[in-house]
């Protein structure tokens, strides 16, 4: 059973330790190519097809195999380390040669292809500076504020992201600031890498595989399918809840509550990180995902603006709890060897959910309305919550076998 967290730690210790304070600057430094890409990407491939349905495709695609081989990606990155240079260079050349064709006009098969491609090589930060996160702190108080820390930066990152990638779309063009994404990937990763080499918690290359590798992969590792699918249950209602929004209120008043869902999370982590907690985590995950159902039943009850910006207030603030307990059962749940991979799987789960989440809303609008919208991710966030049970059970029956 996890133990109960005595509280985190300043975030002031936590960028005191050993090489934290580099490795920190130069993942969201690698991390903002993240959140820039998308608007020039999408703008580009259209400008390269002149079709908004092919580039929506295109960039469709690159999401989806970006998300599915994660887990792969931070597998191989874990396992012989030298390859995330090698990725983040590949994955700068075909951003590089995608906003060329976006300036010469390319075939719609070529465009598509390309995107596909890109998808397929983003090397990993997130699933990274976790594990390193892990290895730096000296107890499970310093994790916590790590990873509330890391969790935190993350998603501001992710939030002002598309505003910046709009900004330098003003400035010039779409191709020009994709090159720019594709520049900021060589510079992140270069200083990341750079990070890493003075780090003693880097990844370690593995000698010999047969005996390094994990006996079971993290999937099989009890109460870990479980935890990702609350992960997913999450994405998916915020995606659904987004949709009804639009629907209901238009884009403007939506702009603005996914804003307070933002600024939820953030305070919500923050705070989270400096609290002692007595309960394990997978209470701690029960408990946020029971939380975060009844956040998101409030427009069902009421569909009012009001009323809907303190559920997404609230929403957002049990979804990033929920994303940094989540991580730190990582540590608990699944042997060192195979943490990053483990999470890259977490953030795979949230992916997928909100893409699935999107697609499955699209459709329950156009037959029936953004009332069933509403009711639809109020029932997705209690499938979560439903899940977020099971996994606390599996850890108490864990933990009687054990006694």
């Amino acid at each position: 059973m996890s133990p109960p967290s005595r509280g985190g730690a300043s975030y002031r210790a936590i960028l005191a330790l050993p090489h934290a304070r580099s490795l920190f600057a130069a993942s969201m430094l690698a991390r903002l190519s993240y959140g820039l890409v998308g608007l020039p990407l999408l703008l580009t491939l259209k400008q390269a097809t002149d079709s908004y349905a092919i580039a929506g495709t295109a960039s469709g695609l690159f999401g989806l195999l970006a998300a599915l081989l994660g887990p792969v990606r931070a597998r191989l990155v874990e396992r012989r380390p030298r390859t995330l240079m090698l990725l983040a260079g590949l994955y700068a050349g075909l951003l590089t040669v995608i906003a060329a064709a976006g300036a010469a006009g390319a075939a719609p098969w070529l465009a598509v292809t390309l995107a596909a491609a890109a998808g397929v090589v983003p090397p990993p930060v997130g699933p990274l500076m976790r594990t390193l996160w892990g290895r730096l702190a000296a107890d499970q108080a310093q994790r916590q504020s790590a990873l509330s820390l890391d969790t935190v930066s993350e998603s501001t990152v992710f939030a002002l992201g598309p505003a910046t990638g709009g900004i330098l779309i003003s400035a010039g063009s779409a191709p020009p600031a994709l090159a720019s994404c594709a520049a900021l990937v060589l510079v992140g990763f270069s200083a990341l890498t750079s990070a890493l080499r003075r780090s003693p918690a880097r990844p370690r290359p593995a000698v010999d595989t047969r005996t390094t590798r994990s006996p079971q992969g993290p999937l099989r590792a009890p109460g870990f399918a479980a935890m990702l699918l609350v992960v997913f249950a999450s994405g998916c209602a915020i995606a659904v809840e987004e949709i009804a929004a639009i629907a209901t209120w238009g884009a403007g008043v939506t702009g603005s509550l996914l804003a307070l869902c933002s600024i939820g999370g953030v305070l919500a982590g923050l705070a989270y990180g400096r609290r002692a907690w007595q309960a394990s985590l997978a209470r701690r995950l029960a408990l946020i995902a029971a939380a975060g159902a009844a956040c998101f039943a409030l427009p069902v009850l009421a569909t009012f603006v009001p009323v809907a910006a303190v559920a997404l207030l609230c929403a957002g603030a049990c979804e990033a709890t929920m994303l940094i307990t989540s991580y730190l059962l990582v540590d608990s749940m699944v042997v060192r060897d195979a943490q990053m991979e483990a999470g890259a799987w977490v953030n795979t789960a949230y992916n997928l959910g909100v893409a699935a989440g999107s697609a499955v809303a699209g459709m329950v609008l156009d037959r029936s309305g953004a009332g069933i919208v509403f009711a639809l991710a109020a029932a997705m966030a209690g499938a979560g919550a439903i899940a977020a049970a099971v996994c606390e059970r599996g850890e108490a029956c864990a933990s009687a076998k054990v006694a």
